[in-house]
């Protein structure tokens, strides 16, 4: 039973849509080069008008109550006009709406000739603004065409039951076993600058010659117990079976008998070749669980590889082998030993693929 203290929010404001204003909501919503803050108020009206509560609206679309309470209210008022920014106090506007839609337009349906994108410059000699009118416009929108990302989903036919297995291994690991993210980081050069570095002092970054001398590679082979965030590895010349084989002897010698061992691994065809699948017979408290292609973020030891990079690689220089060795080993052990904490369940995160390739198949629109 409610109690008599609690009080009760105001009710929301009834949104009830025409046929035409429906339309353009649902346009604004889903078109691609809506920009973002419109696109979100667009999916506050029409989660509104379905009779959806602020509370519910901001949970749904990740975004506070205050705003949810606030774009419903602007529609209610102003109707489609509502959902656009009103013109700020200062001095009057010297640039058209006419002239923004311009450049919004051409930024994301246009590109100029020969190029690939546009820049401040060339976009302000194309519309006749200055550049620094481009830059706030683009601000304004969150456009930013000189950058660029990258991706690469998966055409694993087993994608699903993969992310469910390895993510659940991370959440609920088994009983009486151990969890071990496995993986190569390959052919990493021992790279020599060809002059001194220059340290950094006040005023001055750290400087170092673009040139440098090759004096061979290694490979890092690279266990993370998911449990304790220490890690098992061996730096060897080559990246064969055989060279698999030996590491994994080692992670057999390295883990007491009694414990099931659980390896999380990539579809590299060294990690299935008979000699290995042979030995793995023979060893059945090994359990082998293969990531998707091209998903090596599932696997939590990239992340160690991506800071051994950052923070003990990239700026190094190694006269030979046997120092960039030597730098691998110094930075792995002066590590804190520390689990990185695993969060997202396995339905989060193939809805948000679900929600990516939703994007990117309208991205033509």
């Amino acid at each position: 039973m409610q109690s008599p203290h609690v009080r009760k929010g105001p009710k929301p404001r009834t949104i009830e849509l025409t046929d035409d204003e429906r339309v353009r909501l649902t346009e604004l919503a889903r078109r691609s080069k809506t920009a973002n803050a419109v696109a979100r108020r667009a999916r506050i009206v029409l989660a509104a008008a379905d009779g959806l509560g602020n509370l519910e609206i901001a949970r749904q679309l990740g975004v506070g109550a205050a705003t949810a309470v606030k774009w419903r209210g602007r529609f209610a008022k102003r109707r489609m006009d509502g959902l656009f920014d009103e013109p700020r106090v200062g001095a009057p506007r010297t640039v058209s709406d006419a002239q923004v839609e311009q450049v919004v337009t051409k930024t994301l349906e246009e590109t100029p000739r020969g190029e690939t994108h546009w820049s401040r410059r060339l976009m302000a000699r194309e519309v006749g603004l200055s550049p620094d009118t481009i830059g706030r416009i683009w601000h304004a929108f969150g456009l930013q065409p000189h950058r660029t990302e990258s991706f690469k989903l998966s055409p694993d036919p087993q994608f699903i039951e993969k992310v469910r297995d390895i993510v659940g291994l991370y959440l609920s690991p088994p009983t009486h076993a151990v969890v071990l993210c496995v993986d190569e980081k390959s052919q990493i050069q021992a790279l020599e600058r060809s002059q001194p570095l220059l340290p950094m002092r006040p005023g001055q970054v750290e400087r170092h010659t673009h040139d440098y001398e090759r004096h061979g590679t290694t490979t890092l082979f690279a266990a993370l117990n998911v449990a304790t965030g220490t890690v098992l590895r061996r730096c060897l010349a080559r990246h064969r079976h055989q060279e698999y084989l030996r590491f994994l002897r080692d992670i057999d010698a390295h883990i007491p008998e009694p414990l099931e061992i659980h390896l999380v691994v990539d579809n590299y065809a060294t990690h299935k070749t008979p000699q290995v699948m042979r030995w793995l017979a023979k060893h059945p408290r090994f359990h082998l669980h293969f990531t998707p292609t091209y998903s090596s973020w599932l696997n939590q030891v990239e992340r160690i590889f991506a800071d051994l990079t950052n923070k003990a690689i990239r700026r190094g220089t190694f006269q030979s082998v046997r120092s960039l060795e030597k730098a691998i080993h110094e930075y792995l052990d002066a590590r804190v030993a520390k689990p990185f904490v695993w969060t997202a369940t396995a339905d989060q995160i193939l809805e948000n693929i679900r929600r990516f390739c939703l994007r990117t198949s309208r991205s033509g629109d």
